[in-house]
């Protein structure tokens, strides 16, 4: 917007005037929210317990109940034009007494995703979306098109270090969302382009088969608005064969990576990886450039060429997304530094699928260095994700040098008899006595403070509680003598 630019917000059709949330302190579900009471709709909402999205809710002016009650649904003059909830909630508690109320007074109920869809349809849309990776490219992209002296809005799955927000109603023509392809609600979005960063199974809670997993990116794809573009990773097999398959039906697709070739493809000529911190040299437009990133990893390397190609497609610059791109410090649970405390420096990461594990272990052997250990405490999410793939969790986690199991973290499932921690533990190929399956919560944050030593690094990794695990640890550590370092 130009200075002296009057701000124009969008009018909201009337069912989105008045809106309740259940569970409006989830990160998805505050973001819409935060973006509905800029463009001035009533907003209402409850959770299960107060958090930082549901205190920063109030203060934005919704009103927010703590506990689920059908009088919740009067905390609106009037009450709720619309109710918003999850596939989640539906599973975890179809008897919520908000949901049931809403159908005694026949108020909609609307799936966040048919929200998110109305609230982009005045805009560009770019949409992030694949098994991992998507929000730190969502990330990416926002921060380097804000370097372009853009005001895109933007709604992703996790909170920016520089803002701490994870939605925001801008005043440009461009919409920046994560895409989640977990139960294919992101086929309510047409967007202008598309990023798919892999394909790989996952959420076959969902989907049922690896088949129908890759399948409904296909249909997303198909979403793509007329003129569009998708943007795929020439590296990943999954997102390269989309690629294929979608530019055989005439849309444009537009590719990056080591592998990527073409005249409008990013190719990624080197990586090399400094400590915190990684130098990226890739060809675009037939010249080099050479940025260094501010996240480690090879992988988000190629999440910000994913988000330079989305950029240039909505015609910002290629200079000033480079720094827009060089300027990113990372999104709250992406290897996220909690703290140090006698040389140990303690990460939180929300890694919780083997490809996600594998990839941000690596990248912390650089931020490691050559004398200490890489020490990961890892709670498996999803009793059906466990089973599925507890082979492929413990091939991953063996790139650590300790690895304590925490039980697993349920979310919306019931517990499987036998899937537990152990399941996983059973496949890491360490030896025996650098493994260790611990069942009880409350004495991990001493066993992880047993295993430390100074020069070593521990990552709390999981998309569960176990991110609140870091500052334990930490207070652990520090009440402790300085023990010595490993050979000392």
């Amino acid at each position: 917007m130009q200075p002296g630019e009057q701000a124009v917000v969008p009018e909201l059709p009337r069912l989105l005037s008045r809106v309740h949330f259940i569970g409006a302190g989830g990160a998805a579900m505050s973001g819409i929210a935060r973006i509905l009471l800029a463009r001035g709709a009533m907003v209402s909402g409850s959770d299960a317990k107060d958090s930082r999205a549901v205190l920063a809710l109030r203060t934005l002016g919704a009103e927010v109940s703590v506990g689920h009650d059908a009088a919740n649904l009067d905390l609106l003059p009037g009450g709720p034009t619309a109710l918003v909830t999850t596939k989640a909630v539906h599973q975890a508690d179809p008897d919520n007494p908000e949901l049931l109320e809403a159908a005694a007074r026949g108020i909609p109920v609307l799936h966040r995703s048919a929200v998110l869809a109305e609230l982009m349809a005045d805009h560009r849309a770019a949409c992030v979306s694949g098994s991992a990776g998507k929000t730190s490219t969502t990330s990416m992209l926002v921060v380097a098109l804000q370097a372009c002296g853009t005001d895109p809005s933007f709604m992703i799955g996790g909170d920016l270090l520089t803002s701490g927000s994870s939605a925001h109603h801008g005043h440009g023509d461009v919409f920046v969302a994560e895409a989640d392809e977990s139960d294919g609600s992101f086929l309510a979005y047409s967007p202008a382009v598309a990023i798919v960063t892999n394909v790989e199974p996952d959420h076959l809670d969902h989907h049922g088969t690896v088949e129908a997993y890759v399948a409904v990116f296909d249909a997303f794809a198909a979403r793509i608005e007329p003129g569009g573009a998708l943007v795929v990773c020439a590296d990943d097999a999954g997102a390269a064969a989309l690629g294929d398959r979608v530019a055989a039906t005439g849309v444009r697709v537009r590719r990056y990576g080591r592998a990527a070739t073409g005249p409008d493809d990013v190719t990624v000529l080197d990586y090399r990886a400094e400590a915190s911190t990684g130098v990226l040299t890739i060809r675009v437009d037939g010249a080099e450039y050479t940025v260094r990133l501010g996240v480690a990893g090879e992988h988000q390397a190629l999440n910000a060429c994913a988000a330079l190609l989305a950029g240039l497609d909505l015609g910002a610059p290629l200079d000033r997304l480079l720094d827009g791109l060089a300027s990113f410090t990372g999104v709250r649970r992406r290897f996220e530094l909690r703290g140090e405390a006698h040389g140990v420096r303690v990460y939180d990461d929300y890694a919780h699928a083997p490809t996600k594990v594998a990839a941000q272990l690596r990248a912390a052997r650089p931020v490691l260095g050559e004398r200490g250990r890489l020490i990961v405490a890892f709670q498996p999410h999803l009793y059906s994700r466990t089973r599925d793939f507890a082979e492929q969790f413990g091939e991953a986690l063996s790139l650590a040098d300790e690895v304590v199991l925490l039980d697993v973290y349920g979310a919306r499932e019931q517990p499987e008899p036998g899937v537990n921690g152990a399941t996983v533990a059973r496949h890491v190929t360490l030896p025996a006595e650098h493994v260790h399956y611990e069942p009880s919560w409350a004495a991990v944050p001493a066993l992880l403070a047993d295993l430390a030593r100074p020069g070593d690094l521990v990552i709390t990794m999981g998309a569960g509680d176990v991110t609140v695990l870091g500052p334990e640890v930490l207070t652990e550590i520090e009440g402790r003598d300085t023990p010595a370092p490993v050979g000392g």
